[in-house]
């Protein structure tokens, strides 16, 4: 009985995208608004950042704190990375909007049965480490931020004896991941359109002369175009299986990575949600399936 159980177990896999990411929040609002729930869940980089809010049960959060503080020099941009050496300000994001100004409901979030795993990068393996994230204490928002510390944009962070940097560097679908764990039917929701193929990083050449004591990391970012394109093919092919379901943009979003325009996210935000819409009933099906 325990192995059929575990056969009919629904798992999410949410990519990252840095802001693109508020795609992926407008579909989670949608899904929450509508009573859908998962047996598990697994974010990447922006992925675990506006996924969290799934497990806390609080439709609307993310968008709302992006466009409340998207202008607060506080919040992200220059002033940040050159004050904190982090572009996205550790202390203001991790610790200032979820404990005060805009408060993650951590209660919700241990009480919530979904598993939740956050997905980073250590930087002396160039591995993906994956970390079930059960309580809402300080460890929780550390491996958040680690997830989605952009290599040259933020510090390495230093945590439960892992340097770590951006999951989507060592595994940016972790559906493999997902199914590993016991989680047979998987929802994906991925911030770049079908069709979409990753190229080799442009950054490559200046990480190699800014983070040389990293070669198993330069190696992950410099082969990391092949093995994402190998997951989509991977992806595609358990979709045609009937074992996956998967969201995508209609269109390349065209967000930056920190952006100070609130109509931008805005409209990423509301296109999530359009998408989520329409594709309700099918995804239904799926999970009912």
């Amino acid at each position: 009985m325990g192995s059929v159980q575990a056969a009919q177990k629904t798992g999410l896999v949410l990519e990252g995208g840095a802001m693109r990411g508020l795609f992926t929040a407008g579909v989670l609002d949608v899904w929450m608004e509508n009573g859908l729930r998962f047996d598990g869940a697994v974010g990447v980089s922006a992925g675990a950042c506006f996924g969290c809010n799934l497990k806390s049960r609080q439709p609307g959060r993310g968008i709302r704190y992006n466009l409340r503080y998207c202008r607060d020099k506080r919040y992200a941009g220059a002033h940040s990375w050159l004050t904190t050496g982090d572009v996205y300000n550790a202390s203001f994001c991790y610790g200032d909007i979820p404990l005060r100004l805009d408060r993650f409901d951590g209660a919700a979030f241990e009480a919530d049965p979904m598993v939740f795993y956050a997905v980073a990068t250590d930087v002396h393996t160039g591995q993906a480490v994956y970390r079930r994230l059960d309580k809402c204490d300080a460890d929780t928002f550390m491996w958040i931020r680690a997830s989605a510390s952009m290599p040259l944009a933020s510090r390495v962070v230093r945590l439960d004896g892992y340097d770590l940097l951006d999951g989507g560097i060592a595994d940016s679908i972790p559906l493999r991941f997902m199914e590993r764990e016991g989680y047979a039917r998987n929802v994906v929701v991925r911030t770049q359109p079908r069709g979409f193929q990753k190229e080799p990083n442009r950054l490559l050449p200046l990480m190699r002369k800014t983070m040389r004591q990293y070669p198993a990391f330069l190696a992950a970012v410099a082969d990391r175009h092949e093995r994402y394109n190998e997951t989509l093919r991977y992806i595609r092919a358990q979709e045609k299986a009937g074992a996956a379901f998967v969201l995508c943009p209609d269109y390349p979003l065209g967000i930056h990575a920190v952006e100070h325009d609130p109509g931008a996210m805005q409209r990423v935000y509301d296109h999530g949600r359009a998408v989520a819409g329409r594709t309700l009933d099918a995804l239904k099906a799926f999970l009912d399936g």
